[in-house]
């Protein structure tokens, strides 16, 4: 949904759409509709329904602005890199649809309502009509707007990455049952998967009567035959009687197929063959190719025979939960749930809370158990995991229903959990500071891997970092003895850093002390002062008076500090003394270029604070604006020299240490 002024009615009317829940397989991306590049996609109906906010990049004021509206979702994978063009074409041709592309590789695909930066490119033009990505499309997602603005309706082709998985949204913004036609096509990406389906794996119960079939790659729930008959067995001993997949009573497609036979098949070597069954093909993928009529795989039904535990999960670091897995499923039903079933010796002392599988199907079972420790295993040992008589009866059960022996066991270990904490210590220097860093390295600790700040790195046990810019170090140590792992930060500030620094006035008076501030950082221990004259000071706040000078004097000021460490820093700065503070504007200059009053501007004025001084004609037009009593007039107008004779002058300024306004008004004679 988009919110514009100009669809404030029909924001209100779909008020009841945005409140129903979208349920409808397709319309959540979860339940994304599988498509192929060569095929149209014919949706003749649009239920009406809201389920989130949208992210739109570059519209909107927020994430509300845009909502999937009506949606549907439909997902694919690029097997070739290129651009993307589609169509999408309403069956009436006044409805308005929308559509934004995803790339969900690696990720849920509901993060598309959490995730912004999976947006790949949109089209919310407000306008009617045809719409897609097409190689004449603007280069930019193109925001809600009114259906007479007649914004762009077509996004330029997005480029596609091989082996990515997308989702493209098409949002139906009218509240219509019309539908659409979506196709792919103009583009050069490959979307079409190129390979044939067939038979990946093969297994069948320990009852013989349900064969368990996984498949190469995905093929649509609506061309499975509900009657079995895309299947048939050699030898012939039992018929196929039902067949579905799994997931596709939520969902379009499905890798996994359960076969249910007739009757059980004796223990023996079998062999599965496909053919076209009752609904005129065997298994199709999205671009409806189908499972050769040729492919078979064979299996081995065995004799009813107890499962022994097969292997174990290697452990993680300090692990709390055991993964016990079996070569067949076995009941969940007869897993205690207090974990009485185990039992675990070793090293040290074990004890077991609980245990589960991860069960599904009808009767549940599972091929893994998780046997939940009391406790989490961090100390270095040998153990041993042994199926015994629980407390519910029995040890545990495959499907068969036979027991699997007490005494069925297998052997584990751990090694010690570790810990990157480090100690340090610092050499100050002036110019550079070492620190020593130490890692003890217990519980076989065989790597080190540290990050010393400032670009420095080091694999070493106890490294040494040198450090030429002193502030705080953030320092990262990670270990390893290469089954538990730990890290482990400290901050460390180097506490030596020194900057000599000072403000002072650049123009001074005579006879006045200058105002000088220190504003050096550091641990500091002595500030020495050197005034240019001849005199010295020091502290933080010396007191210093140049005297008269003959005329206005530059002299050099020079702060040199000390710290605590015995490291030592200088800065110098210029000032000028002025022989007078007095501020007077001379009552004539000659601007010839000579080097000698050559403007005119008011002398002496260090005091002057928010300055402004004027020069006008004996006509009144201005002449001459200044802020900045150093800058004078050279006597031109707008780059024109100006005729010999008297001008008005007016000066405004506050007296700095009275804070005094004053306004001054005189002449001046302009000599050519």
């Amino acid at each position: 949904m988009r919110i514009a002024i100009a669809f404030i009615v029909s924001l209100i009317i779909s008020v009841t759409a945005d409140s129903q829940t979208c349920t409808t397989a397709g319309q959540t991306p979860s339940t994304a509709f599988p498509v192929c590049g060569t095929t149209t996609f014919q949706q003749t109906t649009v239920p009406i329904c809201y389920t989130h906010d949208l992210f739109v990049p570059g519209c909107g004021s927020g994430s509300a602005d845009y909502q999937d509206k009506n949606p549907f979702w439909y997902k694919f994978t690029c097997y070739t890199s290129g651009t993307l063009g589609f169509l999408i074409t309403p069956n009436n041709l006044g409805d308005d649809y929308d559509w934004q592309l995803y790339d969900i590789t690696g990720r849920n695909p509901d993060d598309v309502f959490t995730v912004n930066s999976i947006v790949v490119i949109g089209n919310w033009s407000g306008s009617y009509g045809l719409t897609g990505a097409s190689a004449s499309g603007v280069n930019y997602t193109q925001c809600a707007s009114r259906p007479q603005d007649d914004e762009p309706r077509f996004s330029i082709m997005p480029q596609l990455q091989a082996g990515h998985t997308y989702l493209l949204l098409v949002s139906h913004y009218t509240d219509s049952q019309s539908g659409y036609a979506l196709s792919f096509g103009g583009g050069t990406a490959v979307i079409t998967d190129p390979s044939i389906p067939g038979f990946r794996t093969v297994e069948a119960n320990c009852g013989g009567d349900v064969i368990r079939l996984g498949l190469r790659k995905k093929i649509k729930c609506s061309s499975i035959a509900s009657n079995g008959s895309d299947f048939f067995i050699t030898p012939a001993v039992a018929n196929a009687t039902a067949s579905t997949g799994l997931g596709c009573n939520a969902g379009f497609d499905s890798d996994s197929l359960l076969i249910q036979l007739d009757q059980f098949l004796p223990p023996g070597t079998y062999t599965l063959h496909i053919k076209n069954g009752t609904d005129g093909n065997t298994l199709l993928d999205y671009c409806d190719k189908p499972v050769p009529t040729t492919e078979t795989i064979s299996f081995t039904v065995l004799p009813k025979i107890p499962t022994p535990l097969d292997s174990i999960a290697p452990p993680t670091c300090a692990p709390r939960v055991l993964r016990l897995i079996f070569s067949k499923p076995m009941l969940c039903s007869s897993i205690a749930p207090n974990g009485s079933d185990f039992i675990i010796n070793g090293s040290y002392p074990v004890s077991v809370s609980s245990a589960g599988g991860n069960c599904a199907g009808t009767p549940a079972t599972t091929k893994e158990i998780l046997v939940n420790l009391s406790s989490s295993l961090q100390r270095q040992g040998t153990f041993t995991v042994t199926v015994q008589t629980g407390t519910d009866g029995n040890t545990i059960l495959n499907e068969c229903g036979e027991e699997t022996p007490a005494g069925s066991s297998i052997d584990f270990s751990v090694m010690d959990t570790v810990n990157a904490d480090f100690t340090y210590n610092i050499t100050y220097g002036c110019s550079q500071d070492m620190i020593n860093f130490f890692q003890v390295g217990n519980n076989g600790i065989n790597k080190w891997k540290w990050n010393l700040d400032d670009n420095l790195s080091s694999t070493q046990q106890n490294p040494v970092g040198s450090y030429s810019v002193f502030n705080t170090k953030n320092i990262q140590c990670i270990v390893t003895n290469g089954f538990c792992s730990d890290t482990s930060r400290q901050s460390i500030l180097l506490e030596n850093f020194l900057k000599a620094d000072f403000t002072v006035p650049e123009d001074n008076c005579p006879r006045e002390p200058v105002p000088l501030t220190n504003t050096s950082i550091g641990k500091i221990s002595q500030l020495n002062w050197s005034f240019g004259d001849g005199g010295s000071g020091i502290g933080p706040a010396p007191v210093h008076v140049y005297s008269t000078p003959n005329g206005a004097t530059i002299y050099t000021i020079t702060l040199t500090v000390l710290d605590d460490f015995g490291c030592q820093q200088s800065i110098s700065k210029k000032i000028k003394v002025y022989p007078s503070c007095i501020i007077a504007v001379p009552n004539g200059f000659t601007p010839n270029s000579d080097g000698h009053n050559d403007f005119l501007y008011p002398l002496n004025a260090v005091k002057a604070q928010n300055l402004e001084f004027y020069v006008y004609n004996r006509w009144g037009q201005l002449m001459f604006h200044t802020t900045n009593w150093k800058t004078g007039w050279d006597g031109r107008l707008s780059g024109q020299p100006q005729p010999a004779g008297t001008y008005v002058w007016m000066l405004r300024f506050v007296e700095r240490d009275t804070q005094k306004k004053v306004f001054l008004k005189g002449t001046t004679i302009l000599v050519r």
